[in-house]
């Protein structure tokens, strides 16, 4: 039991107690749905390509970005820049010319209107049946001769990995190999680029959070020992959901893991019966306007007939993982990396007698559940740290602590040799 409930010691978790006795009120408490208006994304998007864009790259020193896009089967950054809606294979590049950023968009003819409408590029090249958009687009580049030119392969980030392969040939064909040593992968501008939010994305996410923490505890407060099963509580906040035209946070197969009793990891929740005396361990998220994901994990303690608290032992577990994670939001500050503030957590986590955890201490979260962006994580035993665990945080990734009020002075208890 104890491995159970520390292995998410990040998420904001919380034991309450599961009644014996069927709940009376089972409607819906108060809820304010901040989701009806019209959809802020088209002009979030034009934003962050307007205000953002430029310093990524210069960040990620590139010159240039190449986007391909196409019907079905499209690039994950597509959304990002206006492409989610190719038919045939359109190309998208952002360069630098001079100390400004601009944008041409070469594609088929008949998507040129609604692109155009859009409003969010500089220049839109119309390619008739019969071009090759491939050479059209590579010429264009030749001309503006970038140094750099990002291109969408990453081993480690899927996000920055929607090249395919025959695109990939087609690519470097078209531009010969003189110019294949310009083609650089693209990990360093996509992580630059999204992991940073708007202060108005914070706020969406905010929002999202709560109702999706608000109707964890809902769900909960349905169960009846011994006649709740944990796919029931997955229908209602599916019900929920469906209710409020929002959609899942990953795969609805998976979404709500709901597990009663032993943990089953990543999983769909099934027709176990909910105990007296079983831990229950929800993992939920929704997508809100389409765009934006949450992913929030609740504890809940079943009491047994005879209780009228949780044991000690699982108020111990509660205690020392609430703890784990304030010693991390009390310690985030410029210039740390999320290694380190996973370190801190583990070592409080050894002190108190926790088992390994395979997991990371967080994860970012803004347009899928897993997002780009800073890992907290890295300690792991027999894990040699990744790249975005060895990252510093930066003052714009802490927007959402700094709202909570978390930030506070370092612990003498937890000495850090850089910051």
């Amino acid at each position: 039991m104890k491995n159970t409930l520390l292995l998410f010691l990040l998420i904001l978790t919380t034991v309450f107690s599961c009644k014996q006795k069927p709940t009376e009120d089972k409607q819906t408490e108060a809820f304010e749905n901040h989701f009806t208006s019209k959809n802020p994304w088209p002009e979030i998007r034009k934003k962050r390509i307007q205000e953002l864009l430029p310093s990524a790259m210069e960040r990620a020193e590139v010159e240039a970005w190449i986007v391909i896009c196409r019907e079905n089967n499209n690039d994950p950054m597509a959304i990002h820049i206006g492409g989610e809606n190719a038919g045939g294979t359109s190309f998208y590049l952002f360069y630098k010319k001079g100390d400004e950023l601009n944008s041409a968009v070469f594609s088929s003819f008949g998507e040129v209107t609604a692109l155009t409408e859009l409003g969010l590029h500089d220049s839109i090249i119309s390619v008739s049946r019969g071009q090759d958009v491939f050479k059209l687009a590579t010429d264009f580049v030749k001309e503006i001769s970038p140094n750099k030119i990002a291109i969408n392969t990453s081993s480690s980030n899927s996000t920055a990995d929607g090249l395919s392969h025959s695109q990939y040939q087609k690519l470097t064909n078209s531009f010969g190999q003189e110019w294949e040593e310009k083609l650089i992968s693209s990990e360093a501008l996509v992580y630059e680029w999204l992991s940073i939010k708007l202060p108005e994305e914070v706020e969406i996410l905010r929002k999202a959070a709560e109702i999706t923490a608000q109707w964890e505890l809902e769900a909960y407060k349905t169960i009846v020992p011994g006649k709740t099963t944990d796919a029931e509580v997955a229908d209602f906040l599916n019900e929920k959901i469906k209710t409020y035209g929002f959609e899942d946070g990953w795969n609805p197969e998976q979404n709500p893991n709901v597990n009663s009793g032993p943990d089953r990891g990543h999983s769909h929740a099934t027709d176990k019966v909910i105990m007296p005396g079983d831990v229950i361990q929800t993992d939920f998220g929704i997508k809100v306007y389409g765009i934006w994901v949450t992913d929030i994990q609740r504890f809940a303690y079943v009491l047994k007939e005879d209780e009228e608290k949780a044991p000690e032992n699982i108020q111990q577990y509660w205690d020392v993982a609430k703890r784990g994670h304030r010693i991390v939001f009390e310690n985030m500050k410029p210039g740390i990396s999320g290694y380190e503030l996973d370190q801190l957590q583990r070592q409080w986590m050894k002190e108190n007698g926790s088992l390994s955890v395979p997991w990371s201490t967080g994860h970012p979260v803004g347009y899928v559940a897993h997002d780009v962006g800073p890992s907290i994580g890295g300690g792991q035993e027999g894990i040699i740290p990744s790249e975005t665990a060895l990252k510093p945080l930066k003052w714009y990734s802490l927007m959402m602590a700094s709202t909570l009020g978390k930030l506070k002075a370092v612990k003498k208890r937890f000495p850090l040799k850089k910051w």
